[in-house]
């Protein structure tokens, strides 16, 4: 079990980086784009809970829910951010934004056991708000597909991160890993509330 998790985490590693390397020798726009895009998701609180809190969802439902789900966000991020480059208005993004710190938060705590599809429509939706937001923020000089795969590559290593500190938890204590994980959720959800009242 524990090579199939780290095959896994591998697997997500070199196939996110494998479009960064493919920037490296373009133009300095591309790579520009590249760059402001790969750090919009790191660059928030709101949003590295969030990819964070998909990432542990997905490792606590585990099987085929552990590339499902953070496949879906960052697919239907896709779309969103496509809404946002276009200028299409999305009403309370910033706060789709929050409550997915808070519902996701709270899912992990709760150790929700969803079915995969149920997941995958939960992280679905609150995926258009943060896609929307990255697209809406792409600087005007940025190339539109390299900010994408920026802040889409930047959004799967988070993920990532989320399932390998799901399992490191798991695996540092068999007993209580469950318990600091699902503690590691409500810490989450509490600054969720943080940042939709705006004491974040």
């Amino acid at each position: 079990m524990t090579r199939k998790y780290l095959k896994l985490a591998g697997a997500l590693a070199t196939v996110a980086s494998m479009p960064s390397l493919a920037f490296a020798h373009t133009g300095i726009g591309e790579t520009s784009g590249f760059v402001h895009g790969f750090s919009h998701p790191v660059s928030g609180i709101d949003h590295i809970l969030a990819m964070i809190m998909v990432g542990v969802f997905a490792y606590q439902l585990g099987g085929r829910a552990l590339w499902l789900v953070p496949a879906t966000f960052v697919l239907v991020m896709a779309l969103g951010g496509t809404l946002g480059v276009m200028g299409v208005p999305l009403p309370f993004v910033e706060v789709g934004i929050a409550l997915s710190v808070v519902v996701l938060g709270a899912v992990v705590a709760l150790n929700v056991r969803a079915p995969v599809a149920a997941a995958m429509g939960i992280v679905g939706l609150f995926a258009i708000f943060h896609g929307h937001a990255h697209g809406a923020e792409m600087p005007e000089s940025a190339g539109g597909f390299a900010y994408a795969a920026g802040f889409m590559i930047a959004t799967a290593f988070l993920h990532a991160a989320g399932i390998a500190i799901g399992f490191a938890i798991g695996k540092a204590s068999e007993n209580g890993g469950r318990l600091i994980t699902q503690s590691v959720g409500g810490v989450a959800a509490v600054a969720g509330f943080g940042l939709l009242t705006g004491l974040i």
